[in-house]
C-alpha cells in the first residue's frame, strides 16, 4: 500500500490543502480515504484534497509524506495522473485513464 500526502500549501476557503494519492491503485485511494472519513466530495480525478488539519492524523495512519514534485512524479509513474488540459474534459465525459 503506498498512500502519499504532500504537506498543506495550496489556500483555498479560508485554509491550506494537500493531496492525498496512491501511486498504485484509485481503489486503494478511495479504501484509505474512507477509511479515515474523507468526504467522497473531496476526491478530484486522482487525488483527495485535504484540509492542513488532517495532515497529522493521515500520516499516523499509513500515508507517506512527499513534496508536491515527487507526489505529482510518482502518480504520473503510475499512470493514474489526469493531466490539467484533460481534467475538463474528463470530468464532463465521466471517465478516466483505466487502472
Amino acid at each position: 500500500m503506498t498512500v502519499l500526502i504532500d504537506r498543506p500549501s495550496w489556500p483555498a476557503h479560508g485554509r491550506l490543502w494537500g493531496h492525498l494519492v496512491s501511486d498504485v491503485s484509485l481503489a486503494e485511494l478511495h479504501a484509505f480515504a474512507a477509511r479515515l472519513g474523507l468526504p467522497p466530495r473531496s476526491f478530484d480525478l486522482d487525488h483527495y484534497d485535504v484540509p492542513e488539519e488532517r495532515y497529522d492524523e493521515l500520516v499516523a495512519a499509513g500515508a507517506h509524506p512527499v513534496g508536491y514534485r515527487e507526489l505529482v512524479v510518482r502518480l504520473r509513474a503510475s499512470g493514474l495522473r489526469v493531466r490539467g488540459r484533460d481534467r475538463d474534459a474528463v470530468r464532463h465525459a465521466g471517465t478516466r485513464p483505466a487502472r
